[in-house]
């Protein structure tokens, strides 16, 4: 963890405010669920109305779009890995697991899209991914690429997840937001 104590606490039940638990039961049983959310809603509990709010898009974008489940875990390992974020790495490291990439294509996310072993298709979302943390901004020649894959809505969905989970990922350094327990993340990213 780029902190090893937060700075912002994880609110304990003892602590959760009418609001705050009205928002954290929208928290999706794979997280946590009402009973024992994990350690990124219990931070975001401090602020219940954006804590219901980004439950609404996050549960959206993780458990409704129409990406298929495992390019969806391929955008979220790659940006929380391009922005150093040892909490999202660990998550979606078991949760990419469930939607069926292998350990070697969760290794591989690391190395990015250049690398020997990725379909076309993966090669196109990682780039997308890249190129957004990079540039905020797709470039003509992947964004044609991806056109060949995805229908409107889809393109947006692309967008909207990695734009997301960079929000996320940025909020989690930051916050200084700590693995829950039993979550490990052995990534080292590079300097």
């Amino acid at each position: 963890m780029r902190l090893s104590t937060p700075r912002i606490s994880p609110l304990t039940p003892d602590h959760w405010t009418q609001e705050a638990r009205t928002a954290l039961a929208l928290t999706h049983p794979e997280l946590g669920g009402p009973d024992r959310p994990i350690n990124v809603f219990t931070t975001l509990a401090h602020h219940p109305a954006l804590l219901e709010r980004f439950l609404a898009l996050g549960n959206f974008m993780l458990f409704h779009t129409n990406l298929e489940p495992k390019d969806r875990q391929l955008l979220i390992l790659r940006t929380g890995y391009l922005c150093k974020s040892k909490y999202e790495w660990g998550h979606h490291r078991t949760i990419s697991k469930r939607a069926g990439l292998s350990d070697a294509e969760i290794e591989r996310v690391k190395l990015g899209p250049n690398v020997p072993g990725w379909t076309p298709r993966q090669v196109t979302l990682l780039q997308t991914a890249d190129e957004l943390h990079a540039d905020q901004h797709v470039s003509d020649a992947t964004w044609q690429a991806l056109e060949q894959l995805f229908d409107t809505k889809l393109l947006m969905e692309v967008m909207m997840v990695v734009g997301l989970y960079t929000l996320l990922s940025m909020s989690l350094n930051t916050f200084g937001v700590q693995l829950d327990p039993g979550v490990t993340c052995d990534v080292d990213f590079p300097a």
